[in-house]
This record gives C-alpha cells, sequence and structure tokens, in this order.
C-alpha cells in the first residue's frame, strides 16, 4: 500500500462551528460562509489555475475560519511543517488572494533572509504579470518596484505588497494589514516579531501568518507561540484546552516524539506532500537510515528538518539568559547604546575571525575589541549562505579585511574553514588573486577550539561580552551544545542550523583578550593562537 504524506496535521486548533460536516471534506463544519478559506481554494483554481495541494486547501480553510461578524476568528496563524513540502505556493497564493480579491491595503512578507521573502515577492510578480485579470489591475508606471530591496507591487486600487527583513525594524512606521512571517524558527528573540506584528494594532481584522520548520531551543519566538496551543507532558504532544490565547491557530504536521526516523508513517505526518509531489517515501527512507546509522547531529537534523520533531539543547554551551544581559539593544536606553555602538573606540585593537559551517553553505566574520572597561565588543562584518558560500567569501573577504583594518584576522585551520586554506596563506603583489593579507594585518592560525569556546563561555557569565542583539550570533551561540574532547570542550550544532558564528565570535574574544599592546608592524607574521596568550609566532616565509 502506497503511503501518502497526511493532509490533516497532527496537532491543530479545532474550529469553533460545530455541526453537520462541510464542504471541507475532514468531516469538520467548516463552509464558505464561515471561513475565508474556501474562496483562496476557488480564487487558486479558476484565477491561478494553479489549484492547492491537498495539505494547502485543507490549512487555508482552517485557517480562514471567520467569527459572526465576518473578521478573522485568528489575529495569529502559525503552521509547523517539515521542509519542501510547497510552504513557499501556498503563501504566494494568500498573498494574491488578499491583495487582488480582498483588496487588503498592505500585505507585508518578511524573512529572516531578505532573499527569501523576494523570492515569494518574484514569484507572486510573475504570476499576477501572466494572468490578465490580475495584470490589467496593476499600473504600467509604477506597479512593480524593484529596488535595493524597497521591492514593492501595487494595484490600482491602491493595494500594495512589501517585503522587508525580519529584524528590529521590519515593519515600523507601516500599517500591516496582512502579515507574513517566513521561517519563524529564526527568531531568537522578540524584536523582529514586535517591529512586525505591532505594525497591524492599528486594523481590527489583520491576521499573520507565520510558516515555519520545526526549531530548537533558539527558536524563542516560535516555542513561546507553540507552547500557547500545545502541551507536551511524558514526551506526549496534546491541544491546551484552556484557550490560552484565542486569537492564535497553530496548524503542526509533524512526527510524533519518539518516532523513528525512517517509519513511514511518521514522515507521513510530517511531510503533507510525500508521495504526492516531489517528496518519495524511498528517498526519506534512505536519509533517515544514513542519519540513524551515524546519529549525532546527522540525526538530530533529520529529525528537525524532515520529521519537524522538536530536538531539545540537551547540553547548551551558552548560558542564554547570559547572553541576553550582552545584549545592548534590549531594556531602557537601548536606542542610545546602539547609536553609539562602534569598533572605532579601539581602532588599533580590533580582531576580526572567519570561520566556515561544517557543509560549507554558511560562512561568517566576526570582528570585535576589548573596550577600556575591559569587556569585548564585537559584531558580525559579513555572513554568507547557500552553495556558492565559500566562493563568494573568497572573493569578498580581501577587501573585508582591509576595510575592517584589524590587528589579528584568524581562523581556524583544523575546522570547516581548511577548505579556505590555499585563499588565507601568504600571497605577494603578483599573485593574480591580489595581495594576502592586507598590509598591517597578522594572520593567526587558531589550534585550540575548545580552549577559546570555554573562555568564551565564561565571558558571557560574567557579562563580558557586548554585542547589539545581531540575530546571527543569538542564534549560533543559543543554538551551540557541548561537544567533549580531550582537553575541555567545543561548539557543536546537533539540530538543524549552524554555529560557525558562534565560533568567529569565540575567535574574537580570545584574540582581544590576548592581544599584545599595539606597535608598528613590520615584515607579516603568520601567529598560532589558542595555547596561551604567549604563543607568538614564526615569520612567513
Amino acid at each position: 500500500m502506497k503511503v501518502l504524506g497526511s493532509t490533516k496535521p497532527r496537532l491543530f486548533t479545532p474550529p469553533l462551528v460545530t455541526g453537520e460536516p462541510g464542504p471541507c471534506g475532514c468531516g469538520c463544519a467548516l463552509t464558505p460562509e464561515t471561513s475565508y478559506g474556501f474562496r483562496v481554494v476557488r480564487f487558486a483554481e479558476e484565477i491561478l489555475e494553479m489549484p492547492l495541494d491537498p495539505w494547502e486547501r485543507w490549512l487555508v480553510i482552517h485557517a480562514g475560519e471567520l467569527l459572526p461578524d465576518g473578521s478573522p476568528r485568528f489575529r495569529k496563524v502559525l503552521v509547523i511543517v517539515a521542509r519542501q513540502n510547497g510552504k513557499t505556493h501556498v503563501l504566494v497564493v494568500l498573498s494574491l488572494y488578499w491583495m487582488f480579491v480582498e483588496r487588503q491595503k498592505l500585505i507585508l512578507g518578511t524573512s529572516t533572509n531578505l532573499d527569501y521573502a523576494q523570492e515569494s515577492w518574484e514569484k507572486a510578480v510573475e504570476i499576477a504579470e501572466s494572468i490578465e485579470e490580475l495584470d490589467e489591475r496593476i499600473p504600467a508606471r509604477g506597479g512593480v518596484r524593484r529596488t535595493n530591496g524597497q521591492n514593492m507591487l501595487r494595484t490600482t486600487d491602491k493595494c500594495r505588497y512589501k517585503i522587508a527583513a525580519s529584524n528590529r525594524k521590519g515593519g515600523r512606521s507601516l500599517t500591516v494589514n496582512r502579515l507574513i512571517l517566513d521561517e519563524l524558527r529564526e527568531h531568537p528573540n522578540w524584536k523582529a516579531w514586535s517591529a512586525a506584528y505591532n505594525a497591524m494594532n492599528a486594523v481590527d481584522d489583520a491576521q499573520a501568518f507565520a510558516i515555519t520548520n520545526q526549531g530548537d531551543q533558539a527558536a524563542v519566538v516560535l516555542t513561546s507561540l507553540r507552547s500557547a496551543a500545545i502541551r507536551t507532558e511524558n514526551g506526549v504532544d496534546t491541544m491546551r484546552t484552556d484557550n490560552a490565547d484565542p486569537q492564535l491557530g497553530v496548524f503542526e504536521w509533524s512526527a510524533p516524539l519518539g518516532s523513528r526516523a525512517d517509519d513511514p508513517v511518521a514522515l507521513a505526518m510530517a511531510n503533507p506532500n510525500l508521495n504526492r509531489r516531489g517528496l518519495k517515501l524511498v528517498t526519506l527512507q534512505a536519509e533517515a537510515r544514513r542519519a540513524m546509522e551515524n546519529g549525532g547531529e546527522e540525526l538530530a537534523e533529520f529529525q528537525t528538518e524532515v520529521l519537524c520533531m522538536k530536538v531539545p539543547v540537551l547540553d547548551p554551551a551558552i548560558d542564554a539568559q547570559a547572553l541576553e544581559r550582552c545584549d545592548i539593544s534590549i531594556g531602557a536606553g537601548a536606542a542610545r547604546r546602539l547609536k553609539a555602538f562602534t569598533l572605532n573606540v579601539a581602532r588599533n585593537r580590533i580582531a576580526a575571525v572567519l570561520d566556515v559551517a561544517p557543509n560549507g553553505t554558511h560562512a561568517t566574520l566576526v570582528a570585535g575589541a576589548m573596550l577600556a572597561n575591559g569587556k569585548v565588543r564585537v559584531d558580525v562584518v559579513k555572513a554568507w549562505s547557500g552553495e556558492h558560500a565559500l566562493r563568494d567569501c573568497t572573493k569578498e573577504l580581501p577587501d573585508l579585511v582591509a576595510k575592517v583594518k584589524p590587528q589579528v584576522f584568524g581562523w581556524f585551520p583544523e575546522g570547516p574553514a581548511a577548505a579556505l586554506a590555499g585563499s588565507l596563506a601568504e600571497r605577494k603583489k603578483d599573485d593574480p588573486r591580489g595581495v594576502w593579507p592586507p598590509k598591517g594585518v597578522e594572520v593567526v592560525e587558531i589550534k585550540s577550539p575548545s580552549t577559546v569556546c570555554m573562555q568564551l563561555a565564561a565571558q558571557v557569565q560574567a557579562e563580558n561580552l557586548e554585542f547589539n542583539g545581531d540575530l546571527l550570533i543569538t542564534q549560533h551561540l543559543v543554538g551551540a551544545e557541548k561537544l567533549y574532547v580531550r582537553d575541555g570542550w567545543r561548539f557543536v550544532r546537533r539540530g538543524a542550523g549552524n554555529c560557525d558564528a558562534a565560533y568567529g565570535t569565540a575567535g574574537v574574544v580570545h584574540l582581544a583578550l590576548t592581544m599584545p599592546p599595539p606597535k608598528t608592524v613590520g615584515k607579516q607574521r603568520v601567529i598560532v593562537a589558542g595555547s596561551s596568550s604567549s604563543e607568538h609566532s614564526r615569520t612567513a616565509a
């Protein structure tokens, strides 16, 4: 018997409407009079000619439930579903429906990676322009704008669809009618959520759709919203009945806790498009069995990404509460502190460190310096992601380091950054790739990662770290666990995600604390750091 993905989520907020089964088909009593989702289904079929998949149809019908006054029952909709099941498509269909049928004045699409929000926006524009009935409502002049992240689709009804990055500025100064928050699992604090969600405060019938994969301990917002609707006791998830948040609707396609990674029923629960479109059971089971054999981080990542199970951080490397106290963007006086946040106050003591994720799809350059008060201030210079992360990093790194002008540049030669070893070797003027390192910069090899990781944990605990609330630093530090080795422990990420920014931060803190007094730099040196503050160096050949 062929196993098909589950149309109905394992956990969901039940409808308020009761009675005889309606046209939804799942046995619920929702009808076109009690859910706008039926109109979304018809719009997708008849206007877009892009019918929703069964699970998407079920979702829009249940998430679109209406109150007796005609307003949406749910002001907040949280959808948790495994990756590669078509969530982008349902967001695009909803955006176009809200814009061209409901004529909502402002739809805001957000993501922690602006490129992802732009991808959905571009798809919506492409579809709208290809359908005459919709295209004729897009002004020939100013209907579509693409300008440095200021993308906007506008109709003759003065409805707009904009995109923004999920950060503390996204949504501010706007009045939002419909909000899309993609990958809510990447929100490690409430700043981005508050900026966007509170932009709906002046709209009585506003609605926010948050669609995401399962998150880990770093997913602060996702965990909070999910916990308001779902209770976990003795390893069993159940929907809460105390109506903690009557405006929240949660719909979760996931495998039960404790499921075998290769269980076809568990895979079907988390992957509603399994054996329907693209996703094949035989493929997922092969990946599952490899992950089960290897265990550890690979298995935890599979459980999070494919089974949509919540995998806890069992042994956190960094105290999340202590890290929050190091975040200058939180609390009274935050605006003043952020305005003064710069490394220029310690211009002659800056350190920069680059690290790379094990799979090579993410890299981060972090810079920092020790301040007069003994604290180390750190900031992300740039992060690269995607299949070309290493290529782009290699190309851009020399100019970035030259611009930052650190006294020392560090990297971890025994970790994934070893893939860049050739690019980090000293180069002369006659090298076609250009000079490396930039003038005045010493190259540092950090060969004791456990030392710097444990040192960072101690500095955070003592509140001797200072950062500006950067999402990447927070996510990578809070999500890191301890991997015990002979000389202590170092960072590891057992669930989905990376921790290269954590290593970068740890390296910067170590170099900043052990940096010798400023002096005139002559011939470039290559230094080995990590064992003690006195380890200096050999002159580069």
